[in-house]
């Protein structure tokens, strides 16, 4: 990450004091699911266990897809350590939560780390959920405990933008009349 002070988006604690529904953990079932890539190009090093896809590369694993023009993934670590490094213009995540919202997540280079379930995004980053949204030049996601943190945009004030949209209040009954003056 870059030198500059993170703002710690505390995502549980302002998602819960604003009404916004909180990102709940991303489908589990996903995790355990097969890992399919589909790309126009692959070049496999099967001793190094690093991989680079590219041209229109999507990467699907239950309901999480990433898509990307290029794509690298290095398997050094181990099997459920990989690390997935996506890039274009931009990169795009998205994930449908166990209470059926989806997660959407884009920048010029997502890195997803399997291990931690952790999406750090770089370069016109941006986190949606239910209209709802985090803009920054950069963003880290971490799915398993429900937290983002992320750095001012390098434009205007440096700031990170937040927009909390309110709930949907409950239609009135057809049975209530309108006070009429």
């Amino acid at each position: 990450m870059s030198k500059p002070c993170f703002n710690l988006l505390l995502g549980i604690s302002l998602i819960v004091m604003t009404g916004l529904p909180a990102v709940s953990y991303a489908g589990k079932e996903d995790f355990s699911k097969t890992i399919e890539i589909a790309s126009q190009q692959s070049f496999l090093d099967r001793i190094a266990k690093r991989s680079v896809y590219r041209g229109n590369v999507l990467i699907t694993q239950g309901t999480l897809e990433l898509k990307a023009e290029e794509m690298q993934i290095d398997a050094s670590n181990g099997a459920d350590r990989e690390v997935f490094v996506a890039t274009g213009t931009p990169a795009q995540y998205s994930q449908q939560q166990e209470n059926g919202t989806m997660v959407h997540a884009r920048a010029n280079k997502i890195e997803y780390h399997r291990e931690t379930r952790t999406l750090s995004l770089e370069g016109n980053a941006e986190v949606e959920q239910n209209s709802s949204s985090v803009k920054g030049n950069s963003i880290v996601f971490n799915m398993e405990l429900e937290q983002i943190m992320a750095q001012g945009q390098n434009q205007g004030d440096g700031r990170v933008i937040t927009i909390l949209q309110p709930e949907n209040k409950k239609p009135q009954s057809a049975n209530t009349q309108d006070d009429q003056p």
